[in-house]
C-alpha cells in the first residue's frame, strides 16, 4: 500500500525537502501538485497538477486521485486548507506554525476530530534521535529534576525568495511564527503542555512590518522555566539547546547538529540528510500503520497557544 501525496504550495521548502522526501519514501506516491505558477508543475512531469485546492478536491478519482494533503503555503491559507481538505477526507500533514493563532489553530484539529482523519505537523525536530533520546534521558535523571531550558537562534533576515516571511498579514509574525515555533515546540515534546507564557518582540534593528527579534518565556509542570530567543538581527549565527537540572546539564548545542551531551556521558546522533525525511515516514506509519504520529495537530497548537501570548503581551 502507498500513500498518495497532493502537495500544495511549491515553495523552496517543498522543492528541496518535501518533494524529495515524499519521492524517495518506499510507501509514498506524489499523486499532485498545487501552485499558482504553472512553471513549478511543470518540474513534476506526469504528475496532476491544479491552481487551487478546490480544483484538486473536485477532480478526485477522476484526473487522480489521493489520500493526504501536505500543506506548504503562507501560514495565512493554513487553516482554509486545511479544514478543506479534511472535511474532504484527506489526512493532512500542515507545515508550521499551524495557523496565524491559536482558535485557528483550534478549528483544524476540531475538523480532524468531526472528519475522523489524521492531523499532523511538520515540527521535524521532534523526530531528531538527539531529541527523543534527550526525553529518555530526562526521564531516567541524569540530570535530576530539570528546572530550567533555552532555545536560541540568532540569524540574518530571510532571503527575498521567502519573502513573505516578513509580512504579518501572510506570515502572523516574523522569527517568533518561523523560527522560534521550532524550539517552542521541542521544548513542548519535552516538557508537555506549557502552562504560561509571557514575552517580548522588538525591531532592533530592520524596520520590518514583523519583529526582527522575539524572546518567550515559558512555564511547565513540576517547576520549568524555559526561554526562547530567536532573531533576524544578527551576523553570528547561534543554534542552542540546553536543559539545566538539580545534578547537572544537559547540551544539544547546536541543536541541529549531531550533539548530545550530559554529566557522564555524551553520543554523537546525526539527523537525517533530509530532515522532512522521517517526518513523511512517520506520517505514512500513522495512515497505514495506525501508528501515532510524532507531531500530532492536537499538540502541535500549544506552540501557537505560546506565540499568541507572546503577540498580546507585545
Amino acid at each position: 500500500m502507498h500513500v498518495r501525496w497532493l502537495v500544495v504550495g511549491i515553495g523552496d521548502i517543498t522543492r528541496k525537502r518535501v518533494i524529495p522526501a515524499i519521492l524517495s519514501d518506499a510507501r509514498s506516491t506524489l499523486a499532485g501538485v498545487v501552485t499558482r505558477d504553472v512553471a513549478k508543475a511543470a518540474a513534476y512531469p506526469g504528475v496532476s497538477s491544479w491552481t487551487t485546492l478546490d480544483a484538486a478536491l473536485a477532480a478526485d478519482g477522476m484526473q487522480s486521485s489521493f489520500d493526504a494533503v501536505y500543506i506548504a503555503t503562507p501560514v495565512v491559507m493554513h487553516a482554509e486548507l486545511a479544514i478543506a481538505a479534511l472535511d474532504a477526507g484527506k489526512d493532512v500533514l500542515c507545515e508550521k506554525p499551524v495557523a496565524m493563532n491559536f482558535a485557528e489553530a483550534q478549528s483544524i484539529v476540531a475538523a480532524a476530530d468531526r472528519s475522523g482523519r489524521l492531523l499532523g505537523v511538520s515540527y521535524y525536530r521532534r523526530l531528531y534521535p538527539k531529541l527523543a533520546r534527550a526525553k529518555e534521558l530526562l526521564a531516567q535523571g541524569v540530570i535530576g529534576q530539570p528546572v530550567f531550558a533555552e532555545g536560541i537562534y540568532h540569524g540574518w533576515l530571510e532571503s527575498e525568495e521567502r519573502g513573505w516571511l516578513r509580512d504579518p498579514k501572510m506570515a502572523g509574525g516574523g522569527p517568533l511564527y518561523d523560527v522560534a515555533s521550532h524550539r517552542i515546540d521541542a521544548l513542548n515534546f519535552l516538557f508537555g503542555k506549557p502552562e504560561r507564557a509571557v514575552g517580548m518582540r522588538s525591531n532592533a534593528l530592520h524596520a520590518l512590518e514583523v519583529e526582527d527579534s522575539a524572546t518567550a518565556v515559558i512555564g511547565y509542570a513540576g517547576g520549568v522555566q524555559a526561554v526562547v530567543d530567536a532573531r533576524w538581527n544578527s551576523r553570528v549565527p547561534r543554534d542552542e539547546f540546553r536543559i539545566v537540572g538539580v545534578e547537572g546539564e544537559m547540551n544539544l548545542t547546536p541543536l541541529n547538529g549531531p550533539a548530545l551531551r550530559w554529566p557522564g556521558g555524551e553520543e554523537e546522533l546525526p539527523t537525517a540528510e533530509n530532515t522532512h525525511g522521517p517526518l513523511i515516514a512517520d506520517f505514512v506509519a500513522g495512515v497505514l500503520d495506525g501508528k501515532a504520529l510524532v507531531a500530532p495537530g492536537r499538540e502541535a497548537i500549544w506552540t501557537d497557544w505560546v506565540t499568541e501570548q507572546v503577540m498580546k503581551g507585545a
